[in-house]
Protein backbone atom coordinates (compact mmCIF):
# COMPACT_ATOMS: atom_id res chain seq x y z
CA UNK A 1 0.00 0.00 0.00
CA UNK A 2 1.56 3.71 -0.66
CA UNK A 3 2.67 5.23 2.31
CA UNK A 4 2.04 9.10 2.62
CA UNK A 5 5.57 9.77 2.41
CA UNK A 6 5.83 8.78 -0.72
CA UNK A 7 3.06 11.15 -2.79
CA UNK A 8 3.16 14.13 -0.55
CA UNK A 9 4.83 17.64 -1.50
CA UNK A 10 8.22 17.68 1.21
CA UNK A 11 9.81 20.49 2.46
CA UNK A 12 6.41 22.47 3.79
CA UNK A 13 7.79 25.40 5.17
CA UNK A 14 5.50 27.02 8.30
CA UNK A 15 4.36 30.73 9.28
CA UNK A 16 5.34 31.20 12.87
CA UNK A 17 2.56 31.65 15.13
CA UNK A 18 3.23 35.35 16.05
CA UNK A 19 3.58 36.33 12.48
CA UNK A 20 0.62 38.20 10.68
CA UNK A 21 -1.78 37.26 8.22
CA UNK A 22 -0.04 39.96 5.33
CA UNK A 23 3.00 37.91 6.12
CA UNK A 24 1.48 34.55 5.60
CA UNK A 25 -0.80 35.62 2.58
CA UNK A 26 2.56 37.39 1.22
CA UNK A 27 4.34 33.49 1.96
CA UNK A 28 1.34 31.68 -0.19
CA UNK A 29 1.24 34.04 -3.01
CA UNK A 30 5.32 33.82 -3.27
CA UNK A 31 5.11 29.54 -2.63
CA UNK A 32 2.56 28.95 -4.82
CA UNK A 33 0.06 27.47 -2.41
CA UNK A 34 -3.30 27.92 -0.83
CA UNK A 35 -2.32 26.86 2.86
CA UNK A 36 0.13 27.23 5.20
CA UNK A 37 1.30 25.01 8.83
CA UNK A 38 1.48 27.10 11.87
CA UNK A 39 4.74 26.38 13.82
CA UNK A 40 5.19 27.59 17.46
CA UNK A 41 8.11 26.70 19.71
CA UNK A 42 10.59 24.48 18.46
CA UNK A 43 8.61 24.26 14.96
CA UNK A 44 5.76 22.18 16.75
CA UNK A 45 2.87 21.97 14.43
CA UNK A 46 0.05 24.39 16.13
CA UNK A 47 -2.75 24.94 13.16
CA UNK A 48 -3.45 25.85 10.04
CA UNK A 49 -4.18 29.14 7.87
CA UNK A 50 -5.69 29.15 4.24
CA UNK A 51 -5.99 31.93 1.80
CA UNK A 52 -9.82 31.61 2.05
CA UNK A 53 -9.44 31.83 5.94
CA UNK A 54 -8.01 34.96 5.66
CA UNK A 55 -10.37 36.53 2.51
CA UNK A 56 -13.23 35.38 5.07
CA UNK A 57 -12.36 35.69 8.32
CA UNK A 58 -10.19 38.94 8.33
CA UNK A 59 -10.56 40.87 5.12
CA UNK A 60 -13.82 40.49 4.65
CA UNK A 61 -14.78 41.12 8.60
CA UNK A 62 -12.75 44.69 7.72
CA UNK A 63 -9.97 43.59 10.06
CA UNK A 64 -6.40 44.77 9.07
CA UNK A 65 -4.55 41.50 8.20
CA UNK A 66 -1.60 43.32 8.94
CA UNK A 67 -2.63 43.30 13.39
CA UNK A 68 -3.52 39.89 13.02
CA UNK A 69 -1.27 36.92 13.91
CA UNK A 70 -1.73 33.79 12.44
CA UNK A 71 -2.41 31.86 15.50
CA UNK A 72 -5.21 34.15 16.43
CA UNK A 73 -6.96 32.73 13.03
CA UNK A 74 -5.38 29.29 12.20
CA UNK A 75 -4.85 28.36 16.09
CA UNK A 76 -6.35 24.76 17.89
CA UNK A 77 -5.47 20.98 16.83
CA UNK A 78 -4.62 20.59 12.90
CA UNK A 79 -5.60 17.62 11.37
CA UNK A 80 -2.99 15.48 10.28
CA UNK A 81 -1.73 12.42 8.63
CA UNK A 82 1.41 10.24 9.25
CA UNK A 83 3.76 10.09 7.46
CA UNK A 84 3.60 6.21 7.36
CA UNK A 85 -0.39 6.08 7.27
CA UNK A 86 -2.01 4.92 3.82
CA UNK A 87 -3.60 6.90 1.35
CA UNK A 88 -6.08 5.29 1.95
CA UNK A 89 -6.32 6.46 5.13
CA UNK A 90 -5.48 9.54 4.38
CA UNK A 91 -8.52 9.69 1.89
CA UNK A 92 -10.62 8.70 5.49
CA UNK A 93 -9.25 11.77 7.28
CA UNK A 94 -9.99 14.15 4.35
CA UNK A 95 -13.04 12.92 3.69
CA UNK A 96 -13.99 12.89 7.68
CA UNK A 97 -12.54 16.33 8.38
CA UNK A 98 -13.54 17.49 4.75
CA UNK A 99 -10.09 19.02 4.19
CA UNK A 100 -8.06 19.35 0.97
CA UNK A 101 -4.64 19.60 2.25
CA UNK A 102 -3.18 17.16 5.49
CA UNK A 103 -0.06 18.12 7.24
CA UNK A 104 2.29 14.82 6.88
CA UNK A 105 4.23 14.50 10.23
CA UNK A 106 6.66 12.25 11.23
CA UNK A 107 6.69 11.54 14.80
CA UNK A 108 6.49 15.79 16.04
CA UNK A 109 8.25 16.93 13.01
CA UNK A 110 6.09 18.19 9.95
CA UNK A 111 7.86 16.63 7.13
CA UNK A 112 5.29 17.74 4.22
CA UNK A 113 2.05 18.30 3.02
CA UNK A 114 -0.32 16.17 1.29
CA UNK A 115 -2.95 17.36 -1.09
CA UNK A 116 -5.97 16.51 -2.51
CA UNK A 117 -3.81 16.69 -6.48
CA UNK A 118 -1.23 14.93 -4.87
CA UNK A 119 -3.33 11.80 -3.70
CA UNK A 120 -5.52 12.31 -7.75
CA UNK A 121 -1.98 12.15 -9.28
CA UNK A 122 -1.27 9.06 -7.82
CA UNK A 123 -4.45 7.50 -8.63
CA UNK A 124 -6.01 5.78 -11.92
CA UNK A 125 -8.15 8.36 -13.86
CA UNK A 126 -11.35 6.67 -13.24
CA UNK A 127 -10.72 6.77 -9.68
CA UNK A 128 -9.39 10.54 -9.15
CA UNK A 129 -13.19 11.79 -9.48
CA UNK A 130 -14.17 10.00 -6.45
CA UNK A 131 -11.16 11.64 -4.76
CA UNK A 132 -12.74 15.14 -5.68
CA UNK A 133 -16.22 14.31 -5.10
CA UNK A 134 -16.33 13.09 -1.58
CA UNK A 135 -13.67 16.05 -0.70
CA UNK A 136 -15.55 18.86 -2.31
CA UNK A 137 -17.33 20.60 0.29
CA UNK A 138 -18.79 24.17 -0.42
Amino acid sequence: MTKAREIMTGGAECIGEHQSLEEAARMMRDLGVGALPICGENDRLQGMVTDRDIVRECVAAGTDPNQVKARELGGGKPVTIGADDTIEGAIATMTEHQVRRLPVIDGHDLVGMLTQADIARSMPEDRAGELVELISYE
